[in-house]
């Protein structure tokens, strides 16, 4: 008989050609992390390490019945969503999870990928907070993105970070877990409806890692895919996140990317040390 399988967790993202972002990333950390990541895309890009040059969305009506394919068929326990590319496609999501809220959803919206998707943005910004941030369990996003996130619900538009948490917190998201807030150091900050929940201090990389919100974010679905508490799940993820940060690599002449299997490198190492000396490797 077969094994049990893995968590089985559903992203909804680009696909980035150089593996760094987007779902090829999810699947990665995902695999990394003990769960098995299933996947619909909602764009292409045209990037390198260096940058990212156009995004083309995929028709939100393919998005909506490739997602209802996988669900009908696979008993999936949580969901990643990633850069939605257009309003349309963030409101097809927002239906189709709506029929799993006692499913996990961390939503880690990308709002900077060029194209011409740019010239709606404001509707893509308005459809993630009013229809996919209610429905989710952690939102995974910088001081920046929150603000503008919380924009539709808000009479100003400098609004305070706190002010602009709250208002989220009170349209049905869980929890908020604010990224990179910090200057010498990286600080992220988990806010719910009790207020601070936890803030962690990171060290900062000295050289640009692509990916870090995405791993970060795909890590805690994993997590939480495997049954763990979401603070448990946000302190975990970032354990791993400045792992896989510390042991970046180089690919190309651009950013470094996150080595998301950095363990297994470091077993084939003991691996073939132990051979070299005659000596079984550490369990």
């Amino acid at each position: 008989m077969p094994n049990d399988a893995p968590p089985l967790i559903l992203t909804f993202g680009p696909a980035d050609p150089t593996g760094a972002t987007g779902v090829q990333a999810d699947i990665l950390t995902f695999a990394s992390m003990g769960g098995y990541g299933v996947s619909v895309l909602t764009g292409y890009t045209l990037q390198d390490s260096r940058t990212c040059d156009d995004v083309v969305a995929v028709d939100a009506e393919l998005i909506a019945d490739q997602a209802r394919m996988l669900l009908e068929d696979m008993p999936i326990a949580a969901f990643k969503v990633g850069g939605t590319i257009r309003a349309e496609n963030a409101s097809a999501i927002a239906e189709v999870v709506s029929d799993y809220d006692d499913m996990p959803l961390i939503l880690a919206p990308d709002f900077t990928l060029p194209g011409e998707h740019l010239l709606s943005a404001d509707e893509l910004r308005e459809a993630t907070a009013t229809l996919l941030a209610p429905q989710t369990t952690v939102l995974v996003a910088s001081h920046a993105s929150i603000l503008l996130l919380a924009q539709p619900f808000l009479d100003a538009d400098n609004a305070p970070l706190d002010e602009a948490i709250g208002v989220l917190l009170e349209h049905g998201c869980e929890y908020v877990l604010v990224t990179d807030s910090g200057t010498q150091q990286v600080i992220n900050t988990l806010h719910g409806e009790t207020g601070l929940v936890r803030q962690d201090t990171w060290e900062r990389m000295p050289y640009p890692v692509a990916g870090a919100t995405d791993t970060l974010a795909a890590a805690i679905t994993a997590l939480l895919a495997s049954g763990l508490e979401p603070p448990a799940a946000v302190r975990e993820a970032q354990e791993y996140l400045q792992q896989v940060m510390l042991n970046a690599f180089r690919p190309g002449m651009g950013r470094y990317f996150p080595d998301r299997f950095f363990w297994a490198r470091g077993d084939e190492s003991e691996a073939d040390e132990a051979g070299e000396s005659g000596e079984p490797a550490s369990s």
